[in-house]
């Protein structure tokens, strides 16, 4: 079953599509039962300030913009001083990930996102000492 009802998916090509999609995919993973308490429990996140930098993170990678200064590694360090992160995370998260974007998006972007998506998490594992 298709799970736009009909609709065209479109590709990430602009800041309402990745903020569509961010919003999507955070639905996803807030309501993870494995990931979820990463992010509310252990990170704390303020969710709406949360989204905010994740879009402009996806709108530098994805459309160039500049807005996200943030040092991305540096967080995630500290996240996993809090609780380790494991292998089975960062495979939890990329699927997410991935079948949000395929559920929502196609196209050069959208292909460009879930590529850079994984070399994201596997970035993250090879700099973080997973248990």
């Amino acid at each position: 079953m298709n799970p736009n009802h009909g609709l065209e998916r479109t590709d990430l090509d602009s800041r309402p599509r990745v903020e569509v999609f961010v919003d999507a995919f955070y639905r996803k993973l807030l309501a993870d039962p494995v990931l979820a308490p990463i992010f509310i429990d252990v990170a704390a996140i303020e969710l709406d300030q949360h989204l905010l930098h994740i879009k402009d993170y996806w709108c530098k990678l994805l459309l160039g913009e500049t807005a996200y200064q943030r040092h991305t590694m540096k967080i995630h360090r500290q996240l996993h001083g809090k609780r380790p992160l494991r292998e089975e995370d960062f495979q939890r998260w990329l699927k997410l990930f991935v079948t949000t974007v395929d559920e929502h998006f196609q196209g050069e972007k959208a292909e460009r996102a879930k590529r850079v998506a994984g070399a994201i998490a596997g970035n993250m594992r090879n700099h973080l000492v997973l248990p």
